[in-house]
């Protein structure tokens, strides 16, 4: 999987994804910090993105507008990079077992010490 990784992540969840055999980079890697999110829209469905954010609220509305996208991956919490790191990894560790994200988002957040993962179709009704 191709991912983009928002500037409201750390940039170390590029390594975590290269680590696992992924393509990626990240949003201020690419020149894009301060970019309107729907600006970012463009680029995420021309170079077939997994897009991964912190900013649910935007994202889930930008993805579930759009006909066909790669998927959306959602880290709900704002936690330290490690933290980060420890969710971008299970969610990795998911789409290893079912790597179809196409129109879906794939949401991660902490009960406690574990993690919780969330599959929403976007746009709803797939």
């Amino acid at each position: 999987m191709n991912f983009l990784i928002d500037e409201c992540l750390h940039t170390s969840l590029v390594e975590v994804a290269t680590a696992r055999g992924h393509t990626g980079t990240h949003v201020t890697w690419r020149g894009w910090s301060g970019v309107q999110d729907w600006n970012l829209m463009a680029p995420i469905l021309e170079e077939d993105f997994v897009f991964v954010t912190n900013n649910a609220r935007d994202f889930r509305r930008l993805h579930g507008d759009v006909e066909l996208h790669a998927g959306l991956v959602i880290l709900i919490p704002n936690v330290p990079p490690p933290r980060q790191r420890q969710l971008f990894d299970a969610a990795l560790d998911e789409l290893d077992l079912d790597a179809d994200l196409i129109n879906q988002s794939l949401e991660l957040d902490f009960d406690g010490d574990e993690i919780v993962l969330e599959r929403h179709d976007l746009p709803e009704g797939r």
